[in-house]
């Protein structure tokens, strides 16, 4: 067994699958993994079908994507442009100021868009059948408290704040 332990106010020790890093890690990329392959059924990537669900009619500036994925712009760049490549998004810039582009889905990007929501809400209501709400709530709100702790973190470690708003 793997143990982590802290000796500094009190000796505190820990089996590695008892932690929350274990569950989440463990988690995400079980996930990861059926939305991958799923994805693939559709011949794209688990990322690419985010971007597809996280783009609506009216579109969204590129410059948010990055935060909803958690991704550098570098990376993001190079998914924007293998799914325009494919034909699955345009871009467009903004009259008024040049340096702000949108996305947009097209036709084919909506129609895949479609397949990839109905996954991802078939996923849920699997989820739901088995998860009494109270629990799901409390799952959010650990959770919620996760990422808030992640983000103090980060802002000490670097002065990001997780592009909260």
């Amino acid at each position: 067994m793997v143990y982590i332990c802290n000796a500094r106010i009190t000796y505190f020790c820990m089996n590695i699958q008892e932690t929350v890093d274990f569950h989440l890690r463990s988690t995400l990329f079980a996930t990861r993994r059926m939305y991958n392959l799923l994805a693939a059924e559709n011949g794209i990537t688990q990322g690419i079908g985010y971007v597809l669900i996280n783009v609506g009619k009216e579109g969204v500036p590129a410059t948010k994507i990055a935060p909803m994925m958690g991704m550098g712009t570098s990376s993001l760049s190079r998914l924007l442009k293998t799914m325009e490549d494919d034909g699955l998004i345009f871009r467009e810039s903004n009259e008024e100021d040049r340096r702000v582009v949108k996305i947009f889905l097209t036709p084919r990007g909506v129609e895949l868009r479609s397949r990839v929501r109905k996954v991802v809400v078939e996923f849920n209501k699997k989820l739901s059948e088995k998860i009494d709400p109270a629990d799901m709530e409390a799952f959010v709100r650990v959770n919620e408290t996760i990422r808030k702790q992640v983000c103090n973190d980060l802002m000490l470690i670097n002065g990001d704040n997780c592009n909260e708003e």
